[in-house]
């Protein structure tokens, strides 16, 4: 009873059926199995409703229309053409343009794949044309697209928190410091390549005081939206779900101001952001149903006791489901994951006496290196159908970045203060 339908929701899966419809079929046979069609019937009656009717998740709509506003500005040229002015003069400069560019565009964009379209179309022809070695340029795009779930406003930070029933405000906070170390450790990574092959990535031309200084106000936009966003959810001045209103409203005026906005793409942007509500709420409702399934069947508590009754410490176990997550993540999608363990494994890990707020992080960034490992790496695919790139050049090309991110990984397990700090101050 428990592992058939389980069973069958990883076959539809590899049937590549949609995950929330998977989740829902799978959900009505387990429950089915267990109390008959009167159980099925009496969940499907309410549980839909009362999911998509919770107030929290306002908070998807508003911060997608945000990043289409944003996008419809044209922002993201602006933040790579800063950071190339300041960085692009030393040899290997504009990869580490690129990655703060990348790290800029996530905090308002809050979509991995959306951020790794446009890198390719922006950073990556620049870095071409600059004579940066294809596979070089292809990883830093695909690793920097990344960052965008991690970020405030982060969507996978957002799903987490509503499944996990954490306090999302403080959960969007406490990305930034592990965000901020995933920036640093990939401008690391590439100044490393360049120290061993230089010619891998040669020096950009050199940009005036005055040019840089130019740029530099053209980034204003990006930061104060992320500040005005960030900012007052950190303060308390609003809560995410107002903040998230707020963030549409000035992503709006941002688009109008940029002057690019007009009938055509603003349907366009509505459209896709609604497109992009139902496929999460979809997602959300089938975790929901099959979570009831998961509930009666007792999978979780018996997976606890289990787990308490080993003679190992906390942390070993901990370390052994970030390679559970890492292992899952080369072969499932990254929203799938969220929705299928999060209901499972938060309830294991807080019974260790960790921080969910910490795990939710620890999640996302370890879900990061799934966007980046064969045979279903989505960053990797996007990059090189973007770049007309063969899709082993960009693997090969994510590999060292693969690394350092295993290593930012153990540092935030290790020191869970580093993710903690910041939402501790709010």
């Amino acid at each position: 009873m428990t592992t058939a339908p389980i069973l069958a929701l990883f076959i539809l899966l590899g049937l590549a059926i949609p995950v929330g419809i998977v989740m829902v079929v799978a959900g009505i046979g387990g429950l089915h199995s267990i109390g008959g069609w009167d159980m099925v019937r009496g969940i499907m009656e309410t549980s839909p409703l009362t999911t998509v009717g919770s107030y929290e998740l306002l908070t998807l709509p508003m911060f997608l229309l945000m990043a289409e506003f944003v996008l419809i500005s044209g922002v993201a040229d602006d933040l790579f053409r800063a950071g190339a002015a300041w960085v692009g003069r030393v040899r290997g400069g504009l990869g580490m343009a690129t990655a703060l560019a990348g790290a800029g565009f996530a905090a308002i964009c809050g979509t991995s794949t959306a951020a790794a379209a446009t890198l390719s179309s922006t950073t990556l022809p620049a870095m071409i044309r600059q004579g940066y070695r294809p596979d070089m340029a292809a990883g830093v795009v695909a690793i920097s697209g990344t960052l965008a779930m991690l970020i405030p406003p982060s969507v996978a930070l957002i799903i987490y928190g509503l499944i996990a029933e954490v306090n999302i405000g403080k959960l969007l906070v406490a990305g930034v410091v592990p965000a901020i170390l995933v920036t640093a450790a990939i401008i690391v990574t590439i100044y490393v390549l360049v120290l061993i092959d230089p010619e891998c990535a040669p020096p950009g031309p050199k940009t005036n005081l005055r040019e840089k200084f130019r740029l530099l106000k053209v980034t204003a936009p990006v930061l104060g939206l992320f500040v005005f966003v960030t900012g007052t959810i950190y303060s308390g001045i609003a809560s995410p779900t107002e903040a998230s209103a707020l963030g549409a409203a000035a992503g709006l005026v941002l688009a109008i101001w940029s002057g690019n906005l007009n009938a055509s793409n603003l349907r366009k942007a509505l459209v896709k952001a609604t497109y992009g509500t139902c496929m999460i709420l979809l997602i959300i409702v089938g975790a929901t149903i099959f979570g009831y399934y998961f509930a009666l069947t007792q999978i979780t508590q018996d997976l606890i006791s289990w787990v308490q009754g080993l003679d190992v410490a906390p942390w070993i176990v901990m370390v052994l489901i970030v390679f559970f997550y890492l292992i899952l993540g080369c072969f499932m999608d990254q929203t799938a994951i969220l929705i299928l363990t999060v209901p499972v494994m938060v309830p294991l890990v807080t019974a260790l006496g960790y921080d969910p707020i910490w795990f939710g992080v620890i999640m996302i960034v370890t879900a990061e290196v799934g966007l980046l490992t064969p045979p279903v790496g989505l960053n990797c695919f996007i990059v090189s159908r973007y770049s007309g790139i063969p899709l082993v050049e960009v693997f090969k090309g994510v590999l060292p970045h693969i690394v350092a991110h295993m290593i930012a990984i153990a540092i935030l397990v290790a020191f869970p203060q580093i993710t903690l700090w910041l939402p501790s101050h709010m």
